[in-house]
């Protein structure tokens, strides 16, 4: 399953309409908090996550699943993305960074490579 976490319903529903016509199976949270809340991490391939959300943001969701021990590829998608915000979410762990909107394509690729590195270790 691939998580998508977006505080935007509009960009949820649309970043899990790309990543169902892939192929894989999402569910969308309106926020990092609901997303650890629902107790799904375990069975998460993956997660598609916004930056900057109310709460708790892009990099504190990174380290909340690694201090959980949870080592899934995260995928970070955001509207201001700048040198300093796709540094500090690499830093945190995060697979890939792409800026709203994204090449669904990139996307794509993107996921797939991060699930085949996932599925090896």
């Amino acid at each position: 399953m691939i998580a998508i976490v977006d505080d935007d319903n509009s960009v949820r529903e649309a970043m899990s309409g790309l990543v169902r016509s892939l192929g894989y199976v999402t569910r969308s949270y309106s926020s990092a908090i609901d997303f650890l809340r629902a107790g799904v991490a375990d069975e998460t391939s993956c997660v598609i996550t916004d930056m900057q959300m109310p709460g708790m943001d892009g990099t504190d969701l990174q380290h909340a699943l690694r201090d959980a021990g949870r080592s899934v590829p995260i995928i970070v998608v955001t509207g201001f993305l700048t040198d300093a915000v796709r540094a500090r979410a690499l830093e945190a762990g995060a697979w890939d960074v792409f800026r709203k909107p994204c090449d669904g394509a990139a996307l794509g690729r993107s996921l797939e490579t991060a699930l085949n590195r996932q599925t090896r270790a």
